[in-house]
């Protein structure tokens, strides 16, 4: 007969696979895989061929069935050639270049997700990372456009005001929650409003529009505040993907391994605790918006320094990216590798989107879609594990608990 300690080891097994798979991690990566099922069911049933063939449906179901393979597949396929790797092209560098623009849409949502994720640390709902943004290309356009200054040193301002002017604007909600206890939900979105109209108020004025211009739009950036090219003028991306790396590094380091990164996560999973331990939680607050809202303006710095808004930016320069960060870091799980890999993921849906959109004539829209839902799975993950039937996570029972081996083969 089997002792009792053999017939442990598969379940074990079964029960180290259960938690990888229903994991934080694991549950982000279904909730994609969910998505994208839902967004082929999408694709099929507004495809003109498979409305088409499902007109005489019993009569002949296997071309109904042809019909939504070819949709599906031509529209994933058409996705995957947009955003990572197009074999069609007949030289290397144009087979690369999909990645290189996932990557340059990834830069600016890597930047603004972590500073939506440090904030979601220290419990703080910074929803105002748009404003931040936006004031943020404020700071550096005004630099990047009205200042001389020799090359190197120009960028480098110009990147440095444009993480002052998130940080100063993040910082205002922080002031008001530490000092006044106003939220920063209302705070932030009503800062957005504020800096949306401020900026369209600037580039009407001569702070930021173009000399001889009466469209509200600011001048070219001058040559020596723009990022450089990583790889040549063939390829988009641009010194703002590795501000992005070295900004996921340092929000890693300042949350896993100082002072002020435990402090911040004291703060995140009980503030009355941290206060009793004798913490500072109203100047933590404060501090955690400014480098949150520093985050987005560096995020701005490579919307407006770099890709195709040097010859000038408008009030939409934010693109949507202020709230696709709330995503990207929801999706990341608040962590800045998994933030830097949402980034990256939702970069490939904007690249591959007009792709799927201009071979296959699939509405871009689905793409959102598929993004709205992996927001909702991500907020449910009861419905991913009931979806995929798996196991809900039990507390591991401690040390002391469990019988020796001594007792288990008695």
């Amino acid at each position: 007969m089997p002792t009792l300690a053999a017939r442990e080891e598969p379940s074990r097994w079964r029960a180290a696979v259960g938690q990888i798979v229903g994991g934080s991690a694991g549950i982000s990566v279904l909730a994609v895989v969910l998505a994208l099922l839902v967004g082929a069911v999408l694709i099929a049933v507004t495809d003109a061929g498979v409305q088409s063939a499902a007109g005489y449906f019993f009569a002949r179901p296997g071309d109904t069935l042809q019909a939504i393979g070819r949709a599906v597949g031509g529209a994933y396929a058409a996705l995957f050639q947009g955003a990572i790797w197009n074999v069609r092209r007949d030289t290397f560098a144009g087979q690369i270049k999909p990645i290189t623009d996932t990557l340059t849409f990834a830069t600016p949502l890597i930047a603004a997700g972590l500073g939506v994720a440090l904030a979601f640390r220290v419990g703080l709902f910074n929803i105002g990372a748009q404003g931040q943004l936006l004031v943020g290309a404020i700071f550096a356009g005004w630099v990047a456009t009205h200042l001389q200054l020799p090359y190197g040193i120009h960028l480098i301002v110009a990147v440095i005001a444009g993480i002052v002017g998130g940080a100063v604007w993040g910082g205002i909600a922080g002031i008001l929650r530490a000092r006044t206890g106003a939220h920063e939900v209302i705070v932030t979105i009503m800062l957005n409003y504020v800096a949306v109209y401020l900026l369209t108020f600037l580039l009407k004025t001569p702070v930021l529009q173009a000399p001889g211009s009466t469209n509200p739009k600011s001048a070219a950036i001058e040559p020596t505040a723009e990022l450089p090219q990583l790889f040549g003028v063939q390829f988009q991306l641009h010194l703002g993907f590795v501000l992005a790396i070295i900004a996921t590094a340092v929000v890693w380091f300042v949350l896993n391994r100082s002072s002020l990164g435990f402090r911040f996560r004291a703060v995140g999973e009980n503030p009355h605790a941290a206060r009793v331990a004798g913490m500072n939680v109203k100047n933590l607050y404060l501090w955690a918006m400014l480098i949150s809202g520093g985050l987005a303006g560096l995020a701005a710095t490579s919307q407006v320094l770099g890709g195709s808004l040097t010859s000038g930016f408008s009030v939409g320069v934010d693109a949507g990216i202020g709230f696709d960060a709330i995503t990207v870091a929801l999706l990341g799980r608040s962590r800045p590798v998994g933030v830097f890999v949402a980034g990256v993921l939702f970069g490939a849906f904007k690249a591959g989107g007009y792709t799927m959109q201009a071979a296959q004539n699939v509405p871009v829209d689905v793409v959102l879609v598929v993004q709205s839902i992996i927001v909702l799975l991500i907020a449910a993950p009861p419905l991913v594990r009931a979806v995929f039937r798996l196991p809900i996570p039990v507390p591991r029972a401690p040390r002391a608990a469990r019988p020796s081996k001594a007792e288990v083969s008695q």
